[in-house]
């Protein structure tokens, strides 16, 4: 492929994002085009609040395809992550059974028993799903080799039915927080992007697609804002859902100008710090002069 033909075709994946009200830099666009050309998952790290799980549902949604989610915990484990026999419909079998000779084996250990959860579910589907596996960090080291059969052969190994192979091959998107570090064998298997907060400029582009009602001065402003915030010392820096939510806020309150209405600013800072000690971090004061530099 030519270079200009593929940077054509990174262009009609960043539009399609963008047209699902994702607005991705440059970078994260060609790696989101890449996992998809390519077949490869694709791991996306950044700090809570960059936009990685949205980026999952843009491409769902700018695909026509449905979205699956595995949200990832300590302590998550192939029952609840790839299958589990449906053990009190099988007790039924077994006991409706009873007078007839019993129920055969293979019977009870087949599809009309299996509950497929998200990784089986996503291989299962005819036409390809996203596969969302969120905050994979989250998840236990034993976990990852659970995922390994997955991510490269797009299969499932199930003892008592043997290996049941992809009708289709998902495309796979998978966030980390960075709260433990990544196994090699699992960032071998994938390629890989950094999600940053998003500058002025493609915040104030999200908001105006998200809240297209709201107020285009109020935007910009609450953009700036955010940006300038999240250069402080926050234990929780405020993310894009956070600057959805304060806007939305504000413009509830029939604010149009951050700096005529400091007092509004400052009562609504709970919707983008979300702890105690970030809130008492900043004073009524700093924030209005955020607000007074945001105009």
């Amino acid at each position: 492929m030519e270079s200009g033909a593929g940077m054509e075709a990174v262009s009609e994946t960043r539009a399609g994002l963008e047209r699902a009200g994702y607005f991705p830099d440059d970078a994260l666009a060609v790696s989101a085009h890449l996992a998809l050309a390519l077949g490869r998952p694709l791991l996306v790290e950044g700090e809570a609040g960059v936009g990685k799980t949205e980026l999952a549902r843009a491409l769902a949604t700018a695909r026509g395809a449905r979205l699956i989610r595995l949200q990832c915990y300590e302590g998550l484990d192939a029952t609840a992550a790839i299958y589990e026999w449906n053990y009190r419909r099988q007790l039924l079998a077994i006991r409706a059974a009873e007078g007839a000779g019993g129920v055969d084996e293979e019977v009870l250990f087949s599809e009309k028993f299996l509950l497929r959860r998200p990784l089986l579910q996503a291989i299962s589907e005819p036409e390809p799903p996203v596969l969302l596996i969120d905050e994979i960090d989250r998840a236990d080291e034993e976990f990852e080799a659970c995922l390994l059969e997955v991510l490269s052969e797009f299969q499932v190994s199930i003892p008592e039915m043997g290996v049941i192979a992809a009708k289709s091959r998902p495309h796979v998107v998978l966030t980390s927080n960075g709260v433990r570090e990544l196994s090699d064998a699992l960032r071998r298997r994938c390629l890989y992007a950094w999600a940053e907060f998003p500058d002025a400029e493609r915040e104030l582009r999200i908001l105006r697609a998200r809240l297209p009602d709201a107020d285009a001065e109020l935007c910009a402003q609450a953009a700036r804002f955010a940006r300038a915030l999240r250069k402080e010392d926050l234990e929780k820096k405020p993310g894009v859902a956070e600057t959805l939510d304060w806007v939305a806020a504000l413009s509830g309150l029939r604010v149009r100008d951050l700096p005529s209405n400091p007092k509004a600013v400052f009562a609504t800072l709970s919707c983008l710090l979300k702890t105690r000690a970030d809130l008492n971090a900043v004073s009524e004061e700093a924030a209005s002069e955020w607000a007074r530099r945001a105009a």
